[in-house]
């Protein structure tokens, strides 16, 4: 199959190319760095032509909700217009476990619409909600860090490994569009704080963590909110198994 990933060159955009690589496929990288820009639509057509599937891996930078909202709304109509044009027959979006639930946060809000506008348009489609990934603590603590100090939110979360999602990815976009995918979750629940220690001890950095709801992630996300549904699917890796790798 010829398949599209939008988010090319992101951390699970460059994986899922490698999973369908790995497989055989032909894929075509979406990315502005490549010169495709989802923003404008500056050579999309030209991407797409010819193309089965498309996986949108893409992201957002920090923003506030308007312009999370603006700004997938505005690349998500651009790539399921020119995916209507180009005849492709499958859209796929990596989305996030928990969104419905949570009313405050940017991102959330952005993806909301992502999936809303690809539920109600013109290519066939299959949304896939993940929990967050092994990576996330670090990453989460890194916004804040200073002088080797670090806010974080005490988050309940069940993460996966990024490899996990790529594999996912790959398997949903050679197969046939399915709407709603189950969600998909790592093998064991995990303290964000602890994750994030954790991680940095894997890396060989201290940084003092402070555990607080102020922030983007508040007290409407304690407690189970960002846990998968029932009848999830398991992902294998374990986040001690994916923290091995990073020593």
């Amino acid at each position: 199959m010829r398949i599209a990933v939008a988010g090319a060159t992101g951390n699970i955009g460059a994986l899922t190319v490698a999973a369908l690589e790995g497989q055989g496929h032909e894929v075509v990288r979406v990315s502005r760095s490549l010169g495709v820009d989802l923003t404008t639509g500056e050579g999309l057509d030209a991407a797409l032509a010819g193309v089965d599937a498309v996986v949108d891996a893409t992201n957002a930078g920090p923003g506030d909700r308007d312009e999370t909202v603006a700004y997938f709304g505005t690349t998500t109509r651009n790539l399921l217009a020119a995916g209507k044009r180009a005849g492709v027959r499958h859209h796929v979006l990596l989305s996030i476990v928990g969104i419905h639930k949570v009313d405050g946060n940017a991102h959330y809000a952005g993806k909301r619409e992502q999936e809303r506008l690809i539920s109600e348009g013109p290519v066939p489609w299959t949304i896939v909600p993940f929990t967050q990934f092994h990576d996330f603590a670090a990453m989460v603590a890194s916004w804040t860090e200073q002088d080797g100090v670090a806010t974080i939110a005490p988050l309940l979360v069940q993460p996966i490994a990024p490899a996990d999602v790529a594999a996912v990815l790959a398997e949903v976009a050679t197969g046939e569009p399915g709407g709603y995918h189950p969600d998909v979750a790592g093998p064991e629940t995990q303290d964000l704080v602890d994750m994030a220690r954790r991680t940095h001890e894997a890396l060989g950095r201290t940084v003092r963590l402070v555990p607080t709801w102020e922030g983007p992630f508040g007290v409407q996300m304690a407690g189970e909110v960002l846990l998968p549904g029932e009848g999830a699917r398991i992902a294998p890796t374990t986040f001690e198994e994916w923290l091995a790798g990073q020593r």
